[in-house]
């Protein structure tokens, strides 16, 4: 009889410890959120084109640091002056995608619709530390190079605390609207007589008989009219003597699929697109765009005979990007010689 009682009183005792065990592993603390001390910034100045959305990835390391995190610009202010900027965090009418371009868009409509206006500051920090100038900013009211810009603070926090984060510096350059460009980093204005192509192959000159090369051809990007919601791009080609050159000439050319633009209209002097700047859309490989996919390829060509009498194919590439609303014109000069054509 004692030795059942025992044994009761055991089973018991290790009920209650078991019992007490579980209740322990049930309220064990969670893992709480951390700032890290090795967490940094690898960049600390930033130089982006004004009038252009310009990212900065992977400059945040956050060592320890625990997600989700909030960062946040503060304290913007001017170099020279020591005065707040309150241009740098004021919130803009900026497009942003909310849904992924892919370059397969069949219409205007369809690469709006994955765009939405949305305000924000014209710097600002996102949720990984990436840092993102929009091209809402402009030198009209964004100091530019050569003055000397401005310092701002990054903070950032999280439930297990905050860190701060100092002395960044802005000195953006002003717009430069196209690239290839012939327009000065710090003024503005122009250096130098246009540009040319990327890429000039079997373009034989009418007089010279001789291949010309991609210096013998400028080309020059400019714009026609701006402030419009019906943007256009139109190339244009001009002989030595500046007549104009029918596209048709350019035989070859897949007119169709030249850039990613809609309603191509050809006449006697030009061939134009109705498009979306900027253009390309976003750094994407398509098959509109370099390798890389940062701007936009064409290829102009035309079937020639060589000087054994063989069939061959002339062509004239240019890679470019665009990066304002407006309507554009592309012309290319063949300013040495004219193309033969025949």
């Amino acid at each position: 009889m004692i030795t059942k009682s025992l044994r009761l009183i055991a089973i018991y005792l290790c009920g209650g410890i078991l019992a007490a065990s579980c209740g322990k592993k049930y309220f064990l603390p969670r893992e709480r959120n951390n700032i890290g001390d090795d967490a940094q910034f690898n960049q600390a100045v930033f130089q982006p084109v004004l009038g252009r959305t310009t990212q900065y990835m992977g400059i945040f390391v956050p060592g320890s640091t625990t997600f989700p995190a909030q960062f946040r610009i503060i304290n913007a202010r001017n170099v020279a002056t020591g005065q707040s900027a309150p241009e740098l965090t004021n919130l803009y009418p900026v497009m942003v995608w909310k849904n992924a371009y892919t370059g397969k868009e069949t219409s205007l409509a369809e690469i709006e619709a994955k765009r939405e206006e949305q305000y924000r500051p014209v710097l600002e920090v996102g949720g990984s530390g990436q840092l993102t100038m929009w091209s809402m900013a402009k030198s009209s009211f964004i100091r530019s190079l050569p003055d000397s810009g401005y310092v701002f603070d990054i903070e950032l926090s999280n439930s297990g605390g905050r860190r701060y984060f100092t002395n960044f510096l802005l000195q953006p350059f002003k717009e430069r609207p196209f690239e290839p460009t012939n327009l000065d980093p710090i003024t503005g204005q122009p250096v130098t007589y246009g540009t040319h192509p990327s890429l000039v192959t079997n373009i034989t000159g009418d007089s010279t008989n001789a291949n010309l090369l991609a210096s013998d051809i400028d080309v020059f990007i400019q714009k026609v009219a701006s402030g419009t919601t019906n943007n256009k791009l139109t190339f244009r080609f001009f002989d030595k003597q500046y007549n104009p050159i029918n596209p048709d000439r350019f035989g070859a050319t897949d007119w169709p699929n030249l850039v990613h633009g809609f309603n191509m209209t050809k006449t006697a002097t030009g061939v134009s697109y109705d498009v979306s700047y900027p253009l390309p859309s976003v750094k994407l490989p398509t098959k509109y765009t370099n390798g890389v996919g940062d701007r936009a390829h064409l290829v102009f060509a035309y079937n020639t005979f060589d000087s054994f009498g063989a069939i061959v194919r002339a062509s004239m590439a240019f890679d470019f990007s665009i990066y304002e609303n407006a309507n554009w014109e592309i012309i290319f000069v063949f300013s040495k010689d004219n193309p033969k054509f025949n």
